[in-house]
């Protein structure tokens, strides 16, 4: 780098300049990529298979059959996780972690909201453990008051099985040590575990507990042809209604007959089988109760930032600038005072970019 080019570095941050000097290529984000927000983990735009074929079968290992046997784990029908397909999803933020008590506990205080069922369940009330017990609306409005979302249930799968179409979060192999599930005659403890249990069993994105320990809710309604019957395969939300389920007799006690909304994820006393990245179930939005399993995780868009568009326009003028690039830095910088056309650091740098390229 030359004297001239020195000089119109003086001026900049020193992180920026040793960067130029030893050749370090700096990762700066995408245009209008907000940062990811504390706790959560990006899921990156693009496709990724959802569901399964029906006469595929999700797992092929000897040793996931050997298990799923010594487990007393039935045999999955596929009924409504088939077909598969490519969905393709905008980028957006979910939860790394499930809700935990602690975070439910101060949703209460501020909002003065009724406490879940089994709220004194001495094995189920631990800080760090996941709520539990919650409904729909509970986890709709806690979502909502820490300004986030439910996920869709294909954000959901997206997050939980990773662009390669994963049958765990973890892989293709079932494996008790990475999730928290009823193991059966294993003879395992089940209780719920904190939020951030089984790092070994986290996700290609780095969400923990996407298979076991609770039941996650999401926004969508349950419909076991939607896959089927599914027209669009961008920024999918689902079917506009349920289908009613549920018939009467004891069990209409606990469960209504009515529209149900989507529950993903198995939980810590729900079978192997139902901790698969595909799984889908199904309860009354109303309920709070079933199997006290029922728990959050919350999703976020991601929006543009005019600010942090014209701020990388602006990065990519100084290092195209570095490189005597100066037409490839004029347009840059002329795209940061398109979003910004205020601010005088940019304009600053338009100038001393035409002084110095003679532009």
């Amino acid at each position: 780098m030359n004297c001239q080019i020195k000089k119109i570095f003086d001026s900049f941050p020193k992180l920026i300049l040793v960067a130029f000097f030893i050749g370090i290529v700096i990762p700066f984000p995408a245009k209008g990529q907000s940062p990811t927000p504390e706790n959560m983990v990006l899921v990156n735009a693009g496709g990724f298979i959802r569901g399964v074929d029906a006469d595929s079968g999700k797992t092929n290992s000897d040793q996931t059959k050997v298990l799923k046997e010594k487990l007393s784990v039935s045999k999955n029908s596929f009924e409504d996780e088939s077909p598969a397909r490519m969905i393709y999803l905008s980028s957006y933020f979910i939860d790394k972690y499930e809700v935990s008590n602690a975070q439910y506990k101060e949703f209460m205080r501020s909002t003065d909201h009724a406490a879940p069922a089994y709220w004194d369940h001495r094995h189920l009330n631990i800080p760090k453990n996941p709520v539990t017990g919650v409904n729909w609306f509970d986890a709709n409005g806690y979502c909502r008051w820490n300004k986030k979302r439910l996920p869709t249930e294909a954000e959901w799968e997206k997050a939980a099985r990773g662009p390669a179409g994963l049958t765990y979060p973890w892989g293709n192999t079932l494996d008790i040590k990475k999730a928290n599930f009823s193991k059966g005659n294993t003879g395992k403890k089940i209780v719920t575990t904190a939020i951030d249990s089984y790092p070994d069993g986290k996700s290609y994105y780095g969400a923990y507990n996407m298979a076991g320990n609770v039941f996650e809710w999401v926004q969508d309604w349950y419909d076991p042809d939607y896959y089927k019957n599914m027209q669009n395969v961008r920024n999918v939300k689902g079917p506009q209604l349920g289908i009613n389920l549920g018939v009467p007799g004891k069990y209409e006690e606990k469960i209504k007959y009515g529209q149900k909304k989507v529950i993903r994820g198995g939980s810590w006393f729900a079978p192997a089988e139902s901790i698969t990245t595909t799984h889908r179930f199904w309860n009354d939005p109303m309920n709070n109760s079933y199997g006290v399993g029922l728990g959050i995780r919350c999703a976020r868009d991601i929006k543009e930032n005019s600010g942090m568009i014209a701020r990388t326009y602006y990065m990519d003028a100084l290092v195209e600038m570095g490189a005597e690039k100066f037409k490839r830095a004029y347009s840059s910088i002329n795209k940061a005072l398109n979003t910004n056309p205020d601010n005088t650091e940019y304009k600053n740098l338009k100038e001393l970019i035409k002084k110095r390229g003679n532009l």
